[in-house]
């Protein structure tokens, strides 16, 4: 309801500014117009100074974890490289935006969650949202990511996948899968308005079902059968990633080293 609002609370001050051919009536209203929005429950959040957030998950005895990280807008990064479950980085200037990390062990399968908090307040002034998230290499993983508006880095390659889903609106992704997978495993990626770059692993078998919606899909040293896109080591190959990739407004590039 609040987010609903800021835009009439911006119409309202500008009514003020407007010339003089306009009512008098209405440009003395301006201001009050504009203060019973905020009474209603209309809240603008002003951007701050720059805060830093750490936390960390110890490892304990699942058998494999479930992580789903849900970012509104900003700059994701996902990695290796921690001897816990995870530690992550979190760097932002809007107070309410500090994320929620939850993490719920179970006897086979844990779930590790990261959020940026659902906020109802306008935000004026630059904003600053950035996650710098360390997943553990050795643990199986599916991993699911949402981001509304920004840029993801997700270097995967590395972890032990056992899925990945992605679902971006407006922005650009990059995602590394390079690496030596000992397991099959699926990507499922929905993308919206921007840019979405794979690159994928040598020495495994690659089978990738790629549709554009307004945009193209370029797959070099790939060989096309209709839809899907194959690397020239899927027929001999043991281990083999699945990938289904669907483009809205924008570009697929699928990168085969």
């Amino acid at each position: 309801m609040i987010a609903r609002c800021a835009p009439l609370i911006a119409r309202a001050l500008c009514l003020w500014d407007r010339p003089p051919g306009l009512s008098w009536r209405v440009r003395r209203c301006a201001p009050l117009i504009a203060g019973a929005l905020c009474l209603c429950g209309c809240v603008i959040e002003t951007a701050g100074p720059t805060q830093h957030d750490f936390r960390s998950i110890e490892l304990d005895k699942s058998e494999l974890v479930r992580v789903d990280l849900n970012m509104g807008a900003g700059s994701l990064r996902v990695d290796g490289g921690t001897q816990k479950l995870m530690r992550a980085d979190f760097t932002y200037n809007v107070p309410s935006w500090k994320p929620y990390v939850r993490y719920n062990s179970g006897p086979v399968r844990g779930n590790l969650s990261i959020e940026q908090p659902q906020g109802h307040q306008a935000h004026m002034g630059g904003t600053k949202y950035e996650w710098d998230v360390r997943l553990n290499r050795e643990v199986p993983l599916d991993v699911k990511v949402h981001f509304g508006a920004g840029n993801a880095d997700l270097n995967l390659g590395g972890l032990t996948l056992r899925s990945v889903e992605v679902d971006m609106g407006v922005g650009r992704l990059q995602m590394d899968l390079r690496g030596n997978p000992k397991r099959n495993y699926e990507v499922r990626i929905q993308g919206g308005v921007g840019e979405a770059i794979i690159r994928l692993p040598a020495g495994v078998g690659v089978d990738a079902e790629a549709e554009g919606g307004i945009g193209s899909i370029s797959a070099p040293g790939m060989r096309r059968e209709g839809r899907r896109y194959l690397n020239d080591a899927f027929e001999r190959a043991k281990v083999r990633v699945h990938l289904d990739v669907r483009g809205g407004v924008g570009s697929i590039r699928l990168i085969s080293d």
